[in-house]
């Protein structure tokens, strides 16, 4: 809860906004409902399983997720826009992947990318 004022300005960019407008917080009191719905949901075994990502001076720029996908699992993450490009979606994924899996019990988990997304990593990756 001491991330609430973070967590809302990260969850207005614009960014947000495109990818995720049903998880846009307008209002600290909105992330304040929101946060105490998601603490409710790790008592369960259907998630949403949200965990923020945080910096090594511990501010939140961000979060790594696995939430249901009918019978299944989706990962997925969002980073601040001040916060990206820089390997963080990348360290988060992969510390997260092993240990919510672990947790699930499950094998393989979803990811869905926008296909403009992967053409534009891979062209800027191999030129």
């Amino acid at each position: 809860m001491d991330m609430c004022s973070e967590y809302q300005k990260n969850s207005v960019d614009a960014d947000h906004r495109r990818f995720v407008p049903d998880e846009v917080c307008e209002t600290v009191e909105d992330v304040k409902r929101t946060l105490k719905w998601l603490n409710e949901s790790y008592s369960t075994s259907n998630g949403p399983f949200v965990y923020p990502i945080l910096t090594n001076e511990n501010i939140n720029i961000g979060y790594v997720q696995a939430c249901p996908l009918g019978e299944e699992f989706e990962i997925g993450y969002h980073i601040a826009k001040n916060y990206t490009g820089n390997g963080f979606a990348t360290e988060a994924v992969k510390v997260f992947l092993p240990v919510i899996m672990d947790m699930l019990q499950i094998d393989k988990i979803y990811g869905i990318v926008l296909f403009k997304n992967y053409l534009n990593h891979n062209l800027t990756k191999n030129g």
